[in-house]
């Protein structure tokens, strides 16, 4: 107890240091986190400035879910006994601060997740869209069309993890659950972006490490980042973006490209056996295809949406092995979300996502998980989100020895955001 009484404390304190600045609500180069911030992807590129001096943004997200699922399988291994009942109210706080001129740093801590009970860094950013703090006018015809970030931050990989939940952020994301193969990591590195006329580029590069460590050093290499891709409101009605993105290491100790979300799935303790706890049974409903070393993932996600109507899908195929396989295998993800935008402000939403995996296992397996979502919300402020779903989860093709044999979970879930 009086350790999260000092947490509690230190916050606090630092909280007060902090809005001892002048509070601004829009930065410039920022993507909002409440409904303004729905469908936008990379932070917007906007050359005009409105930087008067160093300002602080405190914001935050408060999420909670209702759960009542119920799951099943063939009887080898037996499941844990799950009912009707709230889960743990998660919990952000963002800090974004202009510094200069173009330049930007955001800091995200997780206050509650089901992952840990205390709070902890989650990562954070360095965003440099203008140098006018080297020099006045400083490669200004360039930096008209870049962007550069630096930090130990949330890999740009693909554009599923725009529309993802995370933590407590869940006002983007029209669904409760996110993706079966959920593709998500934070790493420390760098990505240079090139926008000019709704074409975008990104390379970047990072050291592979979820886990920052100085030892071992000859265990892990540089990991390669990459994406491609249109961006366009064509028409009053009509917008149009296509991306195809690339993630690739050679050498690492753990990749964890689709294991490293530390806050947890949103289906708790789905598909977990009797000795299950919340804390460390995190991930469940969700596919780590347990590809630890030399992995390469493509993703490829077109988005469209003509006035209501939006379909936001993804392709993606990662490659690669554990440290003790001879040879690389394959895992392929497919989903499809169709969403419809109506009412004032297009305030309330009809959502529905079909999303498969198809993976060879390291035992040698074909397996299979199909996921299908039915869902609604509304939006009650731009700040505050109700949302509901219906989710089918089926899996088939594993070992008659699995928990996960003639498996599945099926229910519905209310989830209320809060998010500033």
């Amino acid at each position: 107890m009086r350790k999260y009484v000092k947490h509690g404390l230190m916050v606090t304190a630092f909280l007060a240091g902090v809005l001892g600045y002048s509070q601004s609500r829009q930065l410039d180069n920022f993507r909002s986190p409440d409904k303004n911030g729905v469908n936008v992807f990379e932070a917007p590129k906007d050359t005009a400035s409105t930087f008067d001096g160093v300002k602080v943004r405190v914001g935050g997200s408060s999420t909670l879910q209702f759960q009542a699922v119920d799951h099943e399988n063939s009887g080898a291994v037996e499941l844990i006994e799950i009912g009707d009942n709230f889960n743990l109210a998660t919990a952000n706080l963002d800090l974004d601060v202009a510094l200069a001129k173009g330049v930007r740093m955001h800091l995200r801590t997780y206050l509650s997740s089901r992952h840990h009970p205390e709070p902890y860094v989650k990562g954070g950013y360095f965003q440099v869209d203008n140098l006018d703090f080297i020099s006045p006018g400083f490669l200004e015809e360039a930096m008209k069309y870049l962007t550069i970030k630096v930090g130990h931050m949330e890999n740009n990989y693909g554009d599923a993890h725009f529309r993802r939940t995370d933590n407590a952020q869940a006002m983007h994301n029209p669904f409760v659950g996110n993706l079966i193969m959920d593709a998500f990591t934070t790493e420390v590195g760098g990505e240079v972006y090139y926008r000019n006329n709704g074409f975008i580029g990104m390379f970047g590069l990072s050291n592979g490490k979820l886990n920052q460590a100085v030892n071992n050093p000859g265990t892990t290499g540089a990991s390669i980042l990459a994406k491609l891709g249109y961006d366009k409101q064509l028409s009053d009605d009509f917008r149009l973006r296509v991306t195809g993105s690339l993630y690739s290491t050679g050498k690492s100790g753990r990749v964890y490209l689709y294991s490293a979300d530390r806050s947890g799935s949103r289906y708790y303790l789905v598909m977990e056996n009797t000795e299950a706890s919340t804390s460390s049974n995190f991930r469940s409903g969700r596919y780590d295809p347990g590809m630890t070393n030399e992995i390469t993932s493509f993703m490829f996600n077109p988005f469209l949406k003509y006035k209501g109507l939006e379909f936001f899908g993804t392709f993606e195929q990662a490659k690669g092995k554990a440290d003790a396989e001879a040879d690389s295998r394959k895992a392929t993800q497919l989903a499809g979300e169709l969403v419809y935008r109506f009412g004032n402000n297009e305030n309330f939403y009809l959502a529905t996502r079909y999303n498969t995996v198809d993976a060879e296992t390291a035992a040698g397996e074909d397996v299979t998980i199909d996921r299908f979502q039915l869902g609604g919300g509304v939006f009650l402020t731009k700040n505050i989100l109700t949302k509901i779903e219906y989710v089918n989860q089926q899996y088939d093709g594993f070992d008659p020895t699995s928990i996960f044999n003639e498996g599945q979970f099926k229910g519905l879930l209310l989830e209320a955001v809060i998010s500033f």
